[in-house]
């Protein structure tokens, strides 16, 4: 096992990422923020307390998004769907999808279906905190990435954070 971030080093690439999706709106009152449920959310509500701090917080829109039913990748076992949470319009707007970590791409490519029963997005960006490159089975690409990574196929990345475990970390298995 390898350590890929610490604590530290997760608090500064968040409020790195978060600076950079402000960075590039170009009205930060159409900063639509959608966490992807069960794993992206921990990463989200972060990214989101980081924006809210930078721009005015009555702007920033925020949900979350489930997206256990859209996946082309079902396993045997049975699924608990999550909460998925949007409780506002995300037509022609700008949504960054959040995740913790872009692997294959096929989570990315079920939220994609998923977001489209809230409505036609004008445009739709990606931001996660570890890119596994070189893996993808779609062609998905990270708009917003804490690090990327090399990573063989027989690899894992775990990350942890203190809402779910002992302390914020991501590792290499």
């Amino acid at each position: 096992m390898k350590s890929i971030l610490n604590t530290q080093n997760i608090a500064i690439t968040i409020k790195r990422l978060a600076q950079q999706i402000v960075e590039n709106q170009v009205n930060g009152a159409d900063i639509i923020l959608i966490g992807l449920q069960p794993r992206g959310i921990y990463l989200s509500d972060r990214i989101h307390k980081e924006v809210k701090q930078l721009v005015d917080d009555a702007g920033v829109k925020y949900g979350k998004l489930d997206i256990t039913f859209y996946r082309d990748d079902v396993r045997n076992t049975l699924h608990k769907a999550n909460e998925t949470d949007i409780p506002f319009s995300i037509q022609d707007k700008t949504v960054i999808l959040i995740d913790d970590v872009l692997y294959t791409g096929r989570t990315i490519r079920a939220a994609l279906d998923a977001l489209l029963d809230f409505g036609r997005p004008g445009r739709v960006a990606l931001c996660v905190l570890i890119d596994r490159r070189f893996s993808r089975e779609f062609p998905i690409q990270a708009d917003y990435a804490g690090r990327a990574i090399d990573s063989f196929e027989n690899q894992k990345v775990l990350v942890r954070w203190t809402e779910n475990s002992d302390k914020d970390e991501v590792y290499i298995v």
